[in-house]
């Protein structure tokens, strides 16, 4: 039974290894015929970057088409895709596009061929692979909170099952046991926001991770996607901030030559609030980057390995597989663990935001009082 399905996942691997394959042989023909070299950089980030089409499984020469939508020096424009694929250029009235070459600083972006010679940068708002790819995700957890809604209208407090049963497991501990602790009686105010930006990020984390459609979008791999998150939760904590939280940042509560003449503490406190959305964007991306980077490294030493001859190319293809297996594996684990760790950190950010002085004096109050009682009452027992 487990060599069963140890066979199977390496089956499973191999089939999502192979588009990495297929890339990795057409560029390393088309690097050749240029070079003489193989052009491992450049397959490297040609997967991790964005780009105009969204490439047929297997397939790496074909791709969905894509709109396009850019704004030239005569107006709007919308085109396909498939019409600026492979260096091509499209007419479109007296306006030529096409994607700019490597050796262009517009690399991979549409841009405007005037007088046939200079090239000039439109305002592109085109919906690409990430763009597609967020949309997917939004459908998913759309989908995935509207089944256990409905679920939970149909049958009333019925415990689902299965993959419902699953989604409302994952829903209830991250309230249960992340965004109830830490906010107490201002949970229900923060968590729809919370799970919404745990599921969403979870979703597009596995999607990441099949290289096919519709999946491939190395969406939490790309740092603008994770700085609008992070901006997200930098506006609810900093709007939603309660006076004893902005008092603590320009007042705090230290001695007078920490504050005056020089504010040295204030501005320390101001320099916190803008590198808690820093810390959020860059530990996401740099984590999911450096996950799917590591597999596609792991599948293109096999064809780096290849002029050595058969034995070492099958040497390192059964090492290379089964060590991508083995990251697969870790990703899928990273995947939950950092939707976890960016839900967490926004939930704490935004607790300390909701921070209040008085209140906080009048529960310690009561908490001092209350355990004197019990000290009292203990004692008396006691005795």
């Amino acid at each position: 039974m487990k060599r069963n399905i140890l066979t199977a996942i390496m089956m499973a691997v191999m089939a999502l290894l192979l588009p990495f394959a297929a890339a990795a042989s057409d560029n390393k023909d088309e690097a050749g015929e240029k070079s003489g070299a193989f052009d491992a950089q450049g397959i490297i980030f040609d997967h991790l970057g964005d780009r105009y089409g969204w490439e047929l499984p297997f397939n790496h020469h074909k791709s969905i088409p894509l709109p396009v939508i850019v704004w030239g020096t005569d107006g709007l424009h919308v085109f396909s895709s498939a019409r600026v694929e492979h260096g091509k250029e499209y007419r479109d009235g007296n306006t030529i596009f096409r994607v700019a070459g490597t050796d262009s600083p517009y690399k991979g972006k549409v841009v405007e061929i005037v007088n046939e010679e200079e090239v000039k940068p439109v305002l592109d708002i085109s919906i690409t692979k990430n763009v597609c790819g967020v949309f997917v995700s939004v459908l998913v957890v759309i989908w995935a909170v509207m089944s256990v809604a409905r679920w939970h209208r149909r049958q009333g407090m019925k415990a689902p099952r299965k993959m419902t049963g699953a989604i409302e497991f994952v829903i209830l501990f991250i309230y249960d046991g992340v965004i109830k602790p830490t906010l107490k009686n201002k949970a229900n105010k923060f968590a729809p926001y919370l799970l919404t930006v745990f599921l969403f990020i979870l979703v597009m984390n596995l999607l990441g991770l099949i290289v096919i459609f519709p999946g491939g979008a190395n969406l939490t791999g790309n740092i603008a996607v994770t700085l609008v998150l992070a901006l997200i939760t930098f506006f609810i904590t900093n709007i939603f901030a309660t006076k004893h939280y902005w008092k603590e940042i320009f007042n705090p509560e230290v001695p007078w030559w920490l504050k005056w003449p020089l504010p040295i503490m204030p501005v320390i406190e101001m320099f916190g609030v803008f590198t808690k959305p820093a810390a959020l964007t860059v530990r996401l991306f740099a984590n999911m980057m450096g996950g799917h980077m590591i597999v596609i490294v792991l599948t293109l030493l096999i064809f780096i390995f290849a002029a050595m001859g058969p034995v070492v190319t099958g040497a390192t293809a059964v090492v290379s597989i089964m060590f991508s297996v083995f990251m697969l594996l870790i990703d899928v684990l990273v995947s939950f663990i950092q939707a976890y760790v960016f839900t967490m950190l926004s939930t704490l950010f935004i607790a300390f935001g909701q921070e209040d002085g008085h209140h906080e004096h009048k529960d310690d109050g009561h908490s001092l009082a209350h355990s004197q009682t019990l000290s009292t009452d203990s004692t008396v027992k006691t005795v």
